[in-house]
């Protein structure tokens, strides 16, 4: 009879063994033969199970870790699937079209950094993606900024800190939803705690972007790009204020704290409904643009690029990505490893600034050598979740923190997905617009300085004294 192994906790260097695995095979996939992470991240997988096999452990512990760890992302998975929906009906209604219309209307040469800082942020809490608004009004950007005498890496910069802008504030947005998911908040209150740390980036950022308008002037130049786009948009779509309705109902359900999925799925409804009147769509073209997405086909290639997009079918690529991810992590977390990772790192910090600290360079690093955004985000939440909870810090601290610091730094780095899609799509290299790319490097810096000086850190019990206090008075 075979004698059975005793558990033991896995030692340090097991743990990194496990780390390591993910990291090397996810670098060699993305870098070297610029493949997808899935598969890679399965190998990672199977490290962390072979070392959690090594340390004594059951194959029904590891199995459970793996479902575990798809349990918790589950609601991420159902809204990433509905706000791949809503883009899809929303841009089909008209909805992001006339944001988008109205969005261009704002542009002037007297204050063109500035403006598009704001209209590439609309574009992307509009539509949820920092890479569909550089591909296409970042580039159109570009070429206005180039006429008009200003530095092409300046140009970047402006467009990309607007971009990120929405990546990380925009509900519809996959990991302003995965960063909450990761940690165990929900999508509001992530947002709304996001607010503080993003309301001073994106403050100090036009501040800087004026500066920047001064320094380099410009003149009236060409702003013919812009308005080819405008009449692409208003000659394919009817562009009515009315439209504008459905983000403003998802906005005001959000503030009236109702829970995400109805308050997007009204969002839809309205949207729907709406395009029917205006749009002349029907039943099947909703239900087409639900699981598809909407194939814009207006001749006009910036506008075809931006507005071809969304449906559930979009959000697969990154639902599978989440799902291995969680595996990977689920068993990290049911085998100790993870806890002992962390335990080595946290003896090192000992304050809450400390903690914010060590997470908000965990994430940095974490995209120096994972090469993706997303991997950064789950990593980093999943590794200090315990650690925030053992300090009576709120999830959404840690959110946050996280946000601040893997979502918006991944441009920075040339060899991360992020950083090698933009220098490709805009034409300028990273290191190029890297010291322009204002609110990318000023939001883990500003997120940091509040983590060490307590600014709007807020314990667990507030919530849950606030919890009480509502169930007394109702």
């Amino acid at each position: 009879m075979v004698k059975k192994r005793e558990k033991r906790e896995p030692y340090v260097w097991e743990a990194l063994i496990s780390i390591l695995a993910l990291i090397t095979a996810i670098s060699l996939a993305i870098v070297k033969y610029e493949s997808d992470a899935q598969v890679p991240i399965l190998l990672g997988v199977l490290a962390a199970a072979l070392i959690g096999l090594r340390a004594g452990y059951e194959w029904k512990d590891i199995e459970l870790g793996m479902l575990n760890g798809i349990t918790n992302a589950l609601q991420a998975i159902v809204i990433l699937s509905i706000i791949g929906i809503l883009i899809g009906v929303w841009i089909l209604s008209g909805v992001v079209p006339t944001l988008l219309y109205y969005g261009l209307k704002i542009l002037h040469p007297s204050y063109f950094l500035p403006a598009t800082v704001v209209i590439c942020a609309i574009t992307s809490v509009a539509t949820g993606t920092s890479w569909g608004t550089t591909g296409t009004i970042g580039i159109a950007l570009i070429g206005i900024g180039s006429g008009l005498g200003f530095p092409l890496p300046v140009v970047a910069g402006a467009v990309l800190s607007g971009s990120y802008f929405g990546d990380k504030m925009s509900p519809l947005s996959d990991t302003t939803n995965l960063a909450p998911a990761m940690v165990g908040t929900d999508l509001y209150t992530h947002i709304k705690h996001m607010s503080y740390t993003t309301g001073v980036s994106i403050g100090l950022t036009l501040i800087l972007e004026f500066v920047m308008t001064y320094i380099y002037g410009g003149g009236e130049g060409n702003t013919a790009a812009v308005y080819e786009i405008m009449e692409g948009i208003k000659s394919n779509f009817s562009v009515n204020p009315l439209l504008l309705l459905p983000p403003f109902v998802v906005l005001g359900l959000a503030f009236k704290k109702i829970p995400a999925l109805p308050g997007i799925t009204l969002g839809i409804l309205a949207a729907a409904l709406l395009g029917v009147i205006f749009q002349g769509n029907g039943f099947g073209d909703i239900l087409s643009a639900a699981w598809g997405g909407y194939v814009s086909k207006t001749g006009v290639e910036a506008v075809d690029n931006l507005l071809t997009k969304g449906g559930f079918q979009a959000m697969l690529y990154t639902i599978s990505i989440v799902l291995c991810a969680m595996m990977f992590g689920g068993i990290m977390e049911r085998t100790n490893q993870l806890r002992v990772v962390v335990n080595a790192i946290l003896k090192k910090a000992k304050t809450t600034g400390s903690l914010f600290v060590a997470t908000i360079l965990t994430a940095i690093a974490s995209n120096l050598i994972l090469c993706d955004q997303y991997m950064s985000i789950v990593m980093t939440g999943k590794m200090y979740a315990q650690a925030f909870k053992d300090k009576n810090l709120h999830p959404k601290n840690l959110s946050r923190a996280v946000e601040d610091s893997a979502t918006v730094t991944a441009n920075l780095v040339p060899w991360n997905t992020g950083g090698a899609y933009n220098a490709a799509t805009l034409g300028i290299a990273t290191i190029a617009y890297l010291p322009f790319n204002f609110f990318c490097w000023l939001s883990p810096i500003v997120s940091l300085l509040f983590g060490v000086f307590g600014i709007t850190v807020h314990p667990l019990e507030e919530e849950t004294a606030k919890g009480s206090d509502d169930d007394k008075a109702a």
